[in-house]
C-alpha cells in the first residue's frame, strides 16, 4: 500500500457512519449485506447511506454486486490487511526488537510445538 492509498482509507473511515457501515459489513463478511439491510440496522436514510457507501467503495474498502433488485455490499478484507501492514511495517525497527502482536509472531521453522497434556 502506498501513502496516498493509506490516507484515502483512513479518511474514509474517519467518519462515524462510514466506520459503522464498515464494521457492520466486516461482521457479515464475506457475503455482505443488502443496502436496505445496512440502512435498517444502522438507522440511516437511504440518501445518506448511499453517500457513505460511495465513499467506502472509492477508498477500496468495500465492493458492490447486484443480485436481482438488490445491491449487496461486502468488505474488501485485503484492503484492511494492507493498511495494517503499511502502518506497522517498520514497527520497532529502530530498537531492533519485535513489537508484533503475539498472534502475528510465527514460531521458528524447527521450534518444538508444546504438546497438550491429558488431565
Amino acid at each position: 500500500m502506498q501513502t496516498k492509498q493509506a490516507i484515502a482509507v483512513l479518511s474514509a473511515l474517519a467518519q462515524e457512519s462510514r466506520l459503522a457501515v464498515y464494521r457492520l459489513l466486516v461482521e457479515h463478511a464475506p457475503e455482505g449485506l443488502a443496502a436496505s439491510a445496512i440502512a435498517e440496522k444502522l438507522e440511516l436514510a437511504n440518501a445518506t447511506l448511499s453517500f457513505h457507501l460511495k465513499q467506502l467503495v472509492h477508498a477500496g474498502l468495500i465492493t458492490s454486486r447486484q443480485d436481482g433488485r438488490f445491491i449487496y455490499y461486502s468488505p474488501v478484507l485485503d484492503a484492511m490487511t494492507a493498511l495494517v501492514g503499511y502502518l506497522t511495517e517498520n514497527c520497532c525497527s529502530a530498537s531492533g526488537k519485535s513489537c508484533a502482536p503475539a498472534s502475528a509472531k510465527k514460531p521458528a521453522p524447527n521450534a518444538a510445538v508444546p504438546s497438550k497434556r491429558k488431565a
